[in-house]
């Protein structure tokens, strides 16, 4: 990969595992300087209780090329999201992308109404998926505005057409992805004046850490799970998601996406880019046209 982000400061704000650590990565290849924030340090586990650790995703964005800088940080306390932005503008005297891809649920009520949800986790979760995302903009934003061409990527689950008419699992799921859905509009609006532009990204059905330990298998023989779960086939690498942010920071025209909700798969036809197994997986369109319309899975044409 090209050094397309040399001299670029970014923010990858929940980079300890999947799609958030594999955009620090790709974007550490493409040669940018990645502060990479998150709760799970080597000292201490977050409520989700995994090993990954924001200095393990440090480390593998040094390997990839770039500088990696672990900082631990709870987005939902205002005053530690501040210091890391201070930290940053002193360190750096500027911010050119950031990502926003908190969230660390520890469980999602599948099917669950709101009146047969648990309220307290609920709405522990809405504070996990957007009051973060609220707090890390508030702040980061000003810094990031200081110089033309900033980027801010929300990561989502699902792309706006394909939340819009579909209940996500559970009220409060549901709830916290079209929230994150709307703060990409929304920024979109704000950013526009300083020649910044918002999106939203939505990967598809990722291979996280989590997933293909739910699944028992790894990312060398991830393919073995379709055979049981055959969908799966579909599925990409939290590099995939990565590389359609790197397109995206690279784009001198990206303006042109400004508020809008994108997936990777429709990215990686736009710009070109590949998974790591070189093909280019369109779950979302996948979803609709295979899955939900009960065929057979085949991803012929889809990857």
């Amino acid at each position: 990969m090209t050094k397309s982000l040399a001299g670029k400061i970014a923010l990858v704000a929940g980079a300890t595992r999947g799609a958030g650590r594999g955009i620090a990565v790709e974007l550490g290849a493409a040669g940018a300087t990645v502060y990479v924030t998150g709760r799970s340090t080597r000292n201490r586990r977050s409520e989700m209780n995994r090993p990954e650790t924001i200095e393990e995703t440090a480390q593998l964005v040094d390997r990839a090329g770039g500088c990696g800088i672990a900082v631990e940080v709870d987005h939902l306390e205002p005053a530690r999201v501040r210091a890391l932005v201070e930290r940053i503008a002193a360190e750096q005297g500027r911010l050119d992308i950031l990502v926003n891809d908190i969230f660390g649920a520890t469980h999602i009520e599948w099917n669950k109404t709101v009146w047969e949800s648990d309220l307290d986790y609920g709405l522990h979760m809405l504070r996990l998926a957007v009051e973060t995302h609220a707090i890390t903009s508030h702040f980061a934003l000003p810094l990031l505005i200081r110089n033309p061409g900033g980027l801010v990527v929300e990561v989502g689950d699902g792309t706006a057409e394909y939340n819009s008419s579909r209940y996500r699992n559970s009220f409060f799921y549901d709830l916290s992805k079209a929230a994150v859905l709307r703060m990409a509009f929304a920024l979109g609006h704000e950013l526009k004046p300083h020649a910044a532009t918002a999106v939203c990204l939505t990967p598809g059905w990722l291979r996280s850490e989590a997933m293909l330990e739910a699944f028992g298998v790894t990312e060398a023989n991830w393919r073995g799970a379709a055979a049981r779960i055959p969908h799966f086939a579909i599925a990409e690498s939290p590099a995939y998601p990565g590389r359609a942010v790197v397109a995206l920071a690279s784009d001198r025209d990206v303006a042109r996406w400004n508020g809008q909700s994108l997936s990777t798969g429709q990215l990686a036809k736009v710009y070109g880019f590949t998974d790591i197994d070189g093909s280019q997986p369109d779950a979302w369109r996948y979803l609709v046209e295979v899955q939900e319309a009960g065929k057979p899975a085949d991803t012929s044409g889809y990857r």
